[in-house]
């Protein structure tokens, strides 16, 4: 029976023929696995992801977590599905074997997480959070708060948290008055209120570490004062054994539309309800130097913005294979025109507009997780590349591709969760069918780890732009090689070549034009304009390499794969049409907006 919650053939697809994962088992870092290992992670994750995860999806969501003032109560079956997650390794899936991880390519175990993030969303993001912090950690801690956090969190006793956002300053990391004063021991006591913090009290561990983002009194003002810290739950004694209460207090939940079963808090640092050492103020150890904080915090921030994206694109997918299955199971109507009215009704996937809800589903869900999978391989490239340069640009392309790779799955995968709910008609919002929930689930996605919004102004404002357009320069390089490589294919692929060199064109003359005029304003007045048609534009051409991959190849798959392709360029890429008119235009209609004109 085929699971509703991924496509494993699609997967080793994307894994196998297009993104060639064993070639990566050359390189010294990961020659130790094989076709076979990779195949054994993925098959064991939908297994545990089936059997731990699925199962209380909609109890997850109908039981949130509770506070009763003391004590923050989830349902066991999360803890139960977290532990099955730790014991079979996956928390270090991708780490340092030296650390206890197993050197997975990044592309294999993202494809491996996907199936958890499809199956339940709220209970795949406690790990998602930790694995991101100890991957920080990793790279910007000292040898201690290695030894001390990230040791415990691979075991799945430990879990972790970002600390980023406060009441007053929301995305205004600039603005955040959070207080860090040292101490003479070298330790720091931490002052302020954290809002929005997935995972930040529960009793699904031992410990919950804490990454808070702070100033320490004196340093330079904005966001080059920010230093980061690690201020656990519970402070940990030399021996690694858990000691005091950590004066870091819960104030309360907060309720959100989707990802349920995530709890949600505001937290106090420093209120004085706990005095560890005999004072009141949250302990806290600084992450590598001072005022450095956001720097670091980008590494699990750019980390977690694929993660959303992956989530995205997972809850997408699953969506879409629901609203498949029920398609070919429900009958409804006749052909049009039929005289008979007592002939039988037909499937309703055999009715044109249905069919069109289903192939923009595919074309977005599998777009969508191509897109994530491919900047994973990046990511495995850049971290085993043989020369400066090839990291230097490789980094180029992920620094591009990462605004796209959160936001473009956040936006157009909760469409299909939309397109699946209007298949599903009067069923489809009902609480007793799964789809419903993913939409709700989904629909955080685009706020997640910087919104859509600010994924805008990222991407025309910093990365287009930065090092005199190199990384536009990179991007623009591996398109045409997929092109080049299109054309040489003939037929209906060099046609969508084509097509794409002609609009991707356009888009590269348009970018040069926002700036020409020197008015960085009216420039970035339409970044999520922007930001949308250049998404497509890199969709598109993840279609086409997948094609490009296809080619040659029989079967009922593979003509999927390239009607999904033929249906993106044709139903989707035009949509970029009035987009790149309206930004070559400089139009200033939002920005002359008066707010007393509302």
């Amino acid at each position: 029976m085929r699971s509703t919650l991924l496509s494993r053939r699609d997967l080793e697809f994307l894994l196998y023929e297009w993104l060639a994962v064993e070639d990566l088992t050359r390189r010294p870092r990961f020659s130790d696995h094989s076709r076979q290992t990779f195949d054994a992670v993925l098959e064991l994750s939908e297994q545990l992801a089936t059997r731990y995860f699925a199962t209380h999806n909609k109890l997850n969501d109908a039981h949130e977590p509770t506070f009763d003032g003391e004590t923050v109560t989830i349902i066991p079956e999360v803890r139960t599905a977290l532990t099955a997650f730790a014991d079979a390794g996956m928390v270090g899936a991708t780490m340092d074997a030296e650390l206890g991880g197993a050197q997975l390519p990044a592309a294999v175990a993202q494809a491996a997480f996907a199936w958890f993030h499809a199956a339940n969303p709220g209970t795949s993001a406690y790990p998602l959070l930790t694995i991101g912090n100890a991957n920080l950690l990793i790279a910007h801690a000292d040898e201690e708060l290695v030894r001390r956090f990230v040791q415990p969190m691979l075991e799945g006793r430990y879990f972790g948290t970002m600390c980023l956002s406060e009441p007053q300053a929301g995305s205004s990391l600039a603005d955040i008055v959070t207080r860090a004063e040292p101490r003479d021991d070298g330790t720091y006591r931490v002052f302020g209120t954290k809002m929005w913090i997935s995972g930040g009290d529960h009793e699904l561990g031992d410990n919950i570490v804490h990454l808070v983002l702070a100033k320490i009194p004196g340093g330079p003002a904005g966001t080059k004062g920010i230093s980061l810290f690690v201020v656990p739950r519970y402070l940990v004694d030399e021996d690694g054994s858990r000691g005091e209460r950590n004066d870091v207090a819960l104030a309360g939940l907060n309720h959100k539309m989707g990802f349920r079963g995530t709890v949600n808090t505001v937290l106090n640092f420093g209120e004085g309800r706990w005095t560890p050492a005999g004072s009141p103020g949250a302990i806290g150890y600084l992450v590598g130097a001072p005022h450095q904080g956001l720097k670091y915090m980008f590494h699990m921030m750019n980390e977690a913005r694929s993660g959303v994206g992956l989530v995205a694109a997972a809850l997408g997918y699953t969506g879409y294979l629901e609203s498949l299955e029920y398609a070919r199971d429900r009958p409804q109507g006749r052909t049009k025109g039929a005289a008979d009215p007592a002939a039988p009704q037909r499937p309703i996937i055999e009715h044109a507009d249905v069919k069109r809800m289903l192939l923009a589903q595919k074309s977005y869900a599998e777009g969508g997780l191509a897109l994530v999978l491919y900047c994973a391989r990046l990511i495995d490239e850049q971290r085993t590349a043989e020369s400066d340069d090839e990291r230097r640009a490789l980094t180029l392309l992920l620094d591009i591709l990462t605004p796209i790779a959160k936001s473009w799955p956040s936006q157009w995968c909760l469409t299909a969760n939309d397109l699946a709910i209007q298949v599903l008609g009067g069923y489809g919002y009902t609480r007793e069918y799964n789809v419903e929930q993913h939409y709700r689930d989904n629909r955080l996605n685009p706020i997640h780890e910087g919104t859509h919004g600010i994924q805008g102004l990222d991407l025309l404002g910093r990365k287009v732009t930065q090092q005199s357009g190199a990384s536009l320069r990179e991007l623009d390089t591996r398109i045409r090689e997929t092109l080049a490589a299109a054309r040489k294919l003939g037929g209906e692929t060099a046609a969508l070549a084509d097509r794409l060199d002609k609009s991707w064109s356009r888009l590269v003359t348009v970018t040069g034009g926002l700036f020409a005029a020197g008015d960085i304003e009216v420039a970035l007045a339409n970044s999520s304009v922007y930001l949308e048609a250049f998404g497509h534009h890199v969709v598109a051409w993840i279609w086409l390499a997948q094609t490009v991959a296809a080619h040659g190849r029989d079967g009922d798959f593979y003509d999927g794969k390239r009607h999904a392709a033929r249906y993106f360029f044709r139903h989707e890429l035009p949509r970029t049409g009035p987009q790149l008119d309206l930004l070559s235009d400089l139009d200033t209609t939002t920005l002359d907006m008066r707010e007393n004109w509302f």
